[in-house]
């Protein structure tokens, strides 16, 4: 999974509105948009209006574009001005950097593809932060909003942490749970058969690239890897 990332920044004359504190980020909030617009579209009608509504990075099929600096905050989190005191009721806003993912509200291909890229740019700046899982938090978890609604509604926020946590792995290290521990094994050729012809079904009608039933073929797909095939086909079915 590849995306481009690009930065197109809020006016400084807009931080009065948008971004006025200085913030020093201690976890990164993840958001749905609840629509169906494109990254770049979102960036561009929360820096044109004026309302406090804002976030640090928008993500989507095929980009990930940050608008606001991490070392200022933006107001994603509904808790208000609040205190950087982490143990504060009102805090998200101050102390978190706000990650929308696009096109939530009728799902698809689409949103499988912004979801997964969401997971690996949240990977990424929780090692270039040197931070752990615990600080990836919900929406919900500020102000007990339903968001990010489609990974809620799908009760998937824990495999969608365990996403985050392996792409977080060196590759190596991936490739070794993937060869000792995971990869799926079968007790009769029926079930086999079946799952083969789940995958190539999949493929015959493009929700998925031909590599996933190569790999599948040489006996190198695991337990996690048809996990995810599962929820990216059954969103492409949408």
């Amino acid at each position: 999974m590849a995306y481009t990332f690009k930065q197109t920044l809020l006016p400084s004359s807009k931080y009065s509105i948008k971004a006025p504190y200085i913030m020093v980020p201690q976890y990164i909030t993840v958001h749905n948009t609840a629509n169906d617009a494109p990254a770049t579209n979102e960036i561009a009608y929360m820096i044109n209006n004026n309302n406090q509504v804002s976030y640090h990075v928008a993500v989507d099929d095929k980009e990930v574009i940050q608008t606001i600096p991490f070392n200022r905050n933006a107001w994603h989190c509904g808790d208000g001005g609040g205190s950087t005191d982490p143990d504060a009721h009102k805090k998200g806003n101050r102390i978190s950097i706000g990650v929308e993912i696009c096109y939530s509200k009728s799902g698809g291909a689409r949103y499988g593809v912004a979801e997964e890229n969401a997971v690996q740019y949240i990977a990424k700046l929780l090692k270039q932060y040197g931070w752990g899982i615990e600080r990836v938090k919900k929406h919900q978890d500020w102000n007990s909003k339903y968001c990010p609604h489609r990974i809620l509604a799908e009760d998937r926020w824990n495999s969608f942490l365990k996403r985050i946590e392996e792409a977080m792995k060196p590759i190596e290290i991936q490739k070794l749970t993937e060869k000792d521990d995971d990869i799926m094994k079968f007790t009769n050729s029926t079930t086999e058969n079946t799952v083969r012809d789940y995958i190539k079904q999949a493929v015959d009608k493009d929700k998925i690239d031909k590599s996933w039933l190569d790999k599948f073929d040489a006996g190198m797909l695991t337990t996690g890897d048809f996990e995810g095939l599962k929820i990216i086909i059954a969103q492409r079915s949408n």
